[in-house]
């Protein structure tokens, strides 16, 4: 499954999920119509955060993480398991 499919599978809104044998709180949010999303995951009883923006244009798609690499975000897309 690639990335967008990964973060549009997530809920809008909050939910939580399962990434390296922890488990996280993610927070969803849509804009622009859908155009594109912010997603905040934050280890629940630790320290650990993952976050970043997509954008969807009609040339490509843009993923932005915020403060940190972007293999950290892909990362977390390709093996978090949902609750």
């Amino acid at each position: 499954m690639d990335t967008v499919t990964k973060t549009k599978a997530l809920a809008i809104g909050y939910s939580e999920v399962f990434y390296q044998e922890k488990r996280y709180g993610v927070t969803r949010k849509d804009f622009n119509g859908g155009r594109s999303i912010k997603v905040y995951a934050e280890e629940l009883g630790g320290n650990h955060f993952i976050s970043f923006n997509y954008y969807f244009t009609a040339q490509s798609n843009i993923l932005k993480p915020c403060e940190m690499p972007e293999e950290a975000v892909i990362h977390f897309l390709e093996n978090f398991v949902p609750v």
